[in-house]
């Protein structure tokens, strides 16, 4: 039966935000509750908010907690607060337009809680211009036979690339069995060439780890143990769970920054909305730095150039 528990008012940022429901189960594999949920992104609060800040967000919401059904909402619903900051979108395929969540403050994340979001899935560009992303995204997604240690290996070899191209990656957990690396870029190019230099970069990875990395697109094409570096979620509109985001699985796993020396022992499993806040309040933000550079993508883009010279194709992506 669903949780009827009175609404609870917490104050965040000087603004009341309502929780309804706060002692509905959202995670049962610990019991965690909504309102475990909500004191979670506030203990985190400056990473949430640092991972989110002035990007269109799409929100996963769990209207039941995570055993039931998952909603993905781009629009942000009549009837929110009038200090909710949205931004504008326009998907030209379907000439629509939405108006999604823009995060500026932690009121903004908590009124998403109470929405039932549990993760929050941003994009790679700004508010300020929503067609220049300002982040490249480096997925490393292991196909079912994939072990974690090759999880790991090849982020040390994506790391080694990222060192020789004077590139600073951050790493996080994804939150379920892979690793996520962001680079801050100069926004000066379109979401084309921006997955174009992501796809150099992968073949750079599969040249150095050729019996653990794959690049084909399709899923069913792929050898079932390697690892495949999506270049792919660079594209306009490819949004994957931002750092200090719960995950929508029974154990509430986060994905964590992590130390680039924490690689080898650190196990995505030991990072939930119950360990996270103690981490956080030990070690801070390990992404508070990510503003302080941006990577031009002229090398990338000239490999890019190379690679299609030498006769690579774009192996593209399902419509």
């Amino acid at each position: 039966m669903a949780s009827t528990s009175p609404a609870v008012e917490i104050e965040v940022d000087g603004l009341a935000v309502r929780v309804s429901n706060p002692d509905r189960v959202y995670f049962p594999a610990r019991g965690e509750t909504k309102l475990d949920l909500v004191n979670y992104y506030l203990s985190v609060g400056a990473g949430i908010v640092r991972a989110l800040r002035e990007r269109p967000c799409m929100l996963h919401r769990f209207p039941s907690g995570v055993s039931g059904d998952k909603v993905h909402q781009k629009r942000v619903p009549h009837g929110a607060p009038p200090w909710l900051e949205t931004v504008r979108l326009h998907f030209p395929r379907y000439n629509r337009y939405a108006d999604e969540l823009c995060v500026t403050k932690l009121a903004d994340v908590a009124w998403a809680v109470q929405m039932s979001t549990v993760e929050f899935h941003p994009w790679n560009s700004r508010r300020a211009d929503t067609e220049r992303p300002d982040e490249w995204r480096i997925d490393l997604d292991p196909m079912p036979e994939c072990g974690y240690d090759r999880v790991r290996r090849v982020a040390h070899v994506a790391h080694e690339v990222l060192d020789e191209l004077g590139a600073t990656g951050w790493v996080k957990t994804s939150g379920g069995r892979g690793l996520h690396i962001y680079v801050r870029i100069a926004p000066e190019w379109g979401f084309a060439d921006v997955r174009r230099a992501a796809l150099a970069f992968a073949r750079e990875v599969q040249r150095r780890a050729p019996d653990e990395v794959t690049t084909t697109w399709w899923r069913k094409d792929r050898d079932p143990a390697a690892l495949f570096v999506d270049y792919n979620q660079n594209t306009r509109d490819h949004t994957i769970a931002s750092a200090y985001s719960v995950r929508g699985v029974p154990e509430a796993y986060v994905s964590t920054p992590l130390r680039w020396d924490e690689i080898d022992d650190a196990d995505p499993r030991d990072f939930t909305i119950a360990t996270v806040p103690a981490r956080f309040a030990e070690l801070g933000d390990l992404h508070a730095g990510i503003d302080d550079t941006a990577y031009r993508l002229d090398e990338l883009l000239s490999s890019a150039d190379r690679d299609e010279r030498e006769g690579a194709t774009d192996p593209g992506e399902p419509d």
